[in-house]
């Protein structure tokens, strides 16, 4: 639940941060603050910081396409997608797990978990159509943008399960954060206007608690969650969170969905099921 909760709640406060900061320069310095408190973790549990030779090139994919550039296209979808469509959006992470696992390491995709992808993308692509010119979706822009975030972290995700797998979460986050976080922050200072004048404290809360609890206890929980249940279990979050952060945008923002997105919401959900249920039988077989 704490994760859910973690992760339902990241999404209204990008949408804060962004009350004075650009998408870019937010990102680098979100990433900047959570760096030293992982850097820190490693050196303290004695976590190396640097991956295995042979495969060091891979801690600059993440830096790139794991972190600087999804996440700054995650918070950059959200100046034209509200928050809660936001994460509605990221939820098919799923589909984009199970088909980035069909192309690249060539896993069998079962019936269910077509019809679960079918069903998925079918709902989903009637809730944009439905909020396409309201305050849900003001640009397709910001639909297309966290979808290639998705696309993003499942492929890399993918790539570094098939060439990196037993390596701690922690070598995995803390170099690769600074990497990205230094990148973005120069790109922003060079390219991006900023005015220090501009800033409030709302949105440096904002991007600190985006930091520290999305970006570290978040992911530190995540993983413990993984190693104390199924993955089924563990996957349900992609379930929860985004009911979260859509209630919670409804309270704060006063911004519901329309009756039929908030009707399609169902079989959308429905669909993440089976594309999950695998997972489910394979935890099952195990005990």
């Amino acid at each position: 639940m704490a994760v859910s909760l973690t992760w339902g709640t990241t999404w209204m406060a990008m949408k804060i941060a962004l009350i004075s900061f650009s998408p870019v320069f937010a990102t680098g310095l979100r990433f900047l603050i959570a760096a030293p408190v992982l850097i820190t973790m490693a050196k303290w549990s004695g976590t190396p910081l640097l991956f295995p030779r042979g495969i060091r090139h891979f801690q600059i994919i993440l830096s790139l396409f794991y972190f600087a550039v999804p996440f700054t296209l995650m918070i950059y979808g959200e100046e034209t997608v509200s928050s809660g469509m936001a994460s509605l959006l990221f939820s098919v992470m799923p589909v984009a797990i199970v088909i980035s696992s069909w192309i690249f390491l060539g896993h069998m995709v079962t019936r269910i978990q077509l019809a679960g992808i079918a069903l998925v993308i079918s709902a989903l692509g009637a809730i944009i159509i439905n909020e396409t010119g309201s305050a849900e979706i003001q640009s397709w822009k910001g639909v297309i943008a966290i979808l290639m975030a998705v696309t993003l972290h499942s492929v890399v995700y993918i790539q570094c399960r098939k060439y990196c797998s037993g390596i701690s979460v922690l070598t995995y986050n803390a170099l690769p954060c600074l990497g990205a976080g230094l990148l973005l922050i120069s790109f922003g200072a060079f390219y991006e206007h900023i005015n220090v004048v501009t800033f409030n404290l709302r949105s440096l809360y904002a991007i600190t608690y985006l930091a520290i609890v999305a970006g570290v206890l978040g992911i530190m929980a995540y993983f413990q969650l993984q190693k104390r249940v199924v993955p089924f279990y563990a996957s349900l979050v992609y379930f929860v969170f985004p009911l979260i952060a859509i209630a919670l945008e409804d309270i704060m923002m006063h911004q519901p969905m329309s009756v039929s997105s908030e009707i399609l919401i169902m079989p959308f959900m429905s669909g993440i099921l089976l594309v999950l249920y695998p997972l489910w039988c394979a935890g099952k077989s195990k005990t």
